[in-house]
């Protein structure tokens, strides 16, 4: 018989599925804290799958990913562990804040440390307690505020295994870039573990096409690890590979009309948008400053000299 899984001292006997909750912090208010945790640890061994959302607490769409692949996924039909955290940065999420009480990222704060900071704290405790005990790693994520991400996966993918499941995952862009310093994600890979961070969307809104993309891409990640007995996620056309990428900026304060959309290819030179003042007697053309696909922009119309309004993909691998 295989062992039970355990968390926080909370053990999950094989094929079954449970809910643990994390003890994190005691409020103020003399409330506990915790991290909610679902494990479905199937009859058979395989890997350990953590997927997780939430670490800045105002990106949600992670978050419902999560509650749609649990629900498609039965343990009876399921063998390694699947180990699903959807709200990472509690604290956050309440206060519908990217950030901890404290002002820290949470994302730019592990591996941590138990005498630390608040985010210190958190970021060390979840490193412990489901990080380090899983084979392989899934990060859900939106844009910043005020920005939206065309779905894209980013991680390293000079990792074999690593660019294996990017590429079962499926997303329309896929990016290969470095972690920075204090991420999830620079730890789990120091650790070795293939890591997969997916962005999608916008914070603090429910965005149908990149949770359905999300959805799908975890489902056919289960797959790729042999963790599912049948596929139960629709095949679809390989990621667009994306080595450089570049942020246009704004050269001048105004109201921004941008004329592109999100996934549009755009040539050198081509006009994509203007900044203007209220009157419309200062107008700024943006042009495009080389050939890109466009992965992200700004939401607000209402821009300062030196925002970033669009993010273009620049340079396409091929194989």
């Amino acid at each position: 018989m295989r062992e039970a899984f355990e968390i926080s001292g909370t053990k999950i006997a094989p094929g079954t599925r449970g809910n643990i909750e994390i003890p994190l912090a005691m409020l103020y208010t003399h409330t506990q804290m915790t991290i909610p945790v679902e494990v479905l640890h199937g009859r058979e061994a395989g890997p350990r799958l953590f997927v997780c959302a939430a670490l800045h607490g105002d990106e949600i769409n992670g978050i419902e990913i999560i509650r749609r692949v649990l629900d498609s996924v039965q343990v009876e039909n399921m063998r390694g562990t699947l180990v699903a955290v959807p709200i990472v940065n509690v604290f956050g999420f309440v206060y519908e804040s990217r950030y901890l009480p404290d002002r820290r990222d949470l994302n730019r704060s592990f591996p941590g440390s138990q005498r630390g900071s608040l985010a210190s704290r958190l970021a060390h405790l979840f490193s412990n307690e489901v990080v380090y005990r899983c084979t392989h790693g899934i990060d859900l994520h939106t844009a910043a505020p005020p920005r939206t991400n065309l779905p894209q996966i980013r991680a390293n993918l000079k990792d074999g295994e690593t660019r294996r499941i990017a590429e079962a995952f499926a997303a329309p862009v896929l990016i290969d870039s470095t972690s920075p310093a204090g991420s999830l994600r620079r730890v789990a890979t120091g650790r070795g573990i293939p890591f997969l961070l997916y962005e999608g969307g916008e914070p603090m809104r429910f965005n149908e096409s990149a949770i359905e993309m999300g959805v799908n891409g975890v489902l056919r990640v289960l797959w790729a690890l042999d963790m599912l007995a049948e596929p139960i996620a629709p095949d679809v056309a390989p990621s667009v590979e994306v080595t450089r990428t570049t942020w246009i900026r704004a050269r001048q304060s105004g109201i921004l009309q941008l004329d592109v959309s999100m996934g549009e290819q755009v040539k050198r030179r081509q006009k994509l948008g203007d900044i203007s003042d209220p009157f419309g007697s200062s107008t700024l053309n943006l042009t495009a400053p080389r050939d890109g696909l466009v992965i992200g922009r700004t939401i607000s119309p209402l821009v300062h000299r030196g925002d970033a309004v669009l993010h273009l993909a620049t340079e396409i691998a091929t194989h």
